[in-house]
């Protein structure tokens, strides 16, 4: 079973690892490492711009191992740029398992998503991924359901869900992928308030090089609970990035 179909949804949301092609060399105990290497003029996760609006461009790197019975584990790190001068960096660790559903052609995932500020450990929190999935020749689609494990970003109290829908069609060397999701939040003192987040784009491969477009938006206006004084963070946007497996 290919990994990429099993971690594309990632992709939409945070940059993820993309194993390169097997060979003698990238083969350790068992599996295959790999990695990718991204450059893009923001880092937008579930509607959210991780850059204050996009005022400085991304670096991002993924470095991972699978093994050929669908456990993988890796690290994930970019920089990043919030209102607190603290948070300049996230590094996140990850393991998981993916697999067939029996014969049935439904394919799962579930993974331990760490999101870790060096500076900022106060804003540390963990997600735990489940994703299920079914090919349909070239069209792949993907169900999550993301609980927080902690106190979301840090915020005593506060739990989320993420919910969202991931489809991606390849058609003539092109993948056109999109996501539509919800992201909840809740407390026992009902200040916090979940909102809507989408997005849509292309992707192509040329000269090794992964070439994205991206449009991103979402539900966030200046009556929300969480965001409204910086609803700026959440305007539509168009992202475009740059990656190279390896």
């Amino acid at each position: 079973m290919d990994c990429k179909w099993m971690l594309a949804a990632l992709i939409t949301a945070l940059p993820c690892t993309v194993l390169a092609a097997e060979t003698d060399e990238n083969r350790v105990a068992g599996g295959t490492v790999g990695g990718k290497l991204t450059f893009a003029t923001d880092y937008v996760f579930r509607g959210e711009s991780e850059t204050l609006d996009s005022e400085v461009p991304v670096v991002q790197g993924t470095l991972g191992w699978t093994h050929d019975n669908g456990w993988y584990l890796g690290a994930f790190a970019s920089n990043i740029k919030f209102q607190d001068p603290n948070l300049e960096i996230v590094t996140a660790p990850y393991i998981g398992k993916f697999g067939e559903i029996g014969n049935s052609g439904f394919n799962y995932d579930i993974m331990l998503f760490a999101y870790l500020y060096p500076g900022a450990s106060y804003s540390n929190y963990t997600e735990l991924w489940l994703r299920v999935s079914r090919a349909f020749d070239d069209l792949n689609l993907q169900l999550e359901v993301t609980p927080t494990l902690d106190d979301w970003f840090g915020v005593e109290g506060w739990k989320g869900i993420n919910y969202a829908l991931h489809p991606s069609y390849q058609i003539s060397g092109w993948t056109v992928s999109g996501s539509v999701g919800y992201q909840d939040l809740y407390d026992s003192d009902d200040a916090a308030e979940g909102w809507a987040h989408w997005n849509l784009g292309v992707n192509k491969r040329f000269i090794g090089l992964d070439f994205d477009l991206r449009y991103h938006g979402s539900t966030v206006d200046e009556d929300h609970k969480v965001y409204g004084t910086q609803t700026i963070i959440f305007d539509d946007r168009l992202v475009f990035g740059v990656s190279k497996s390896f």
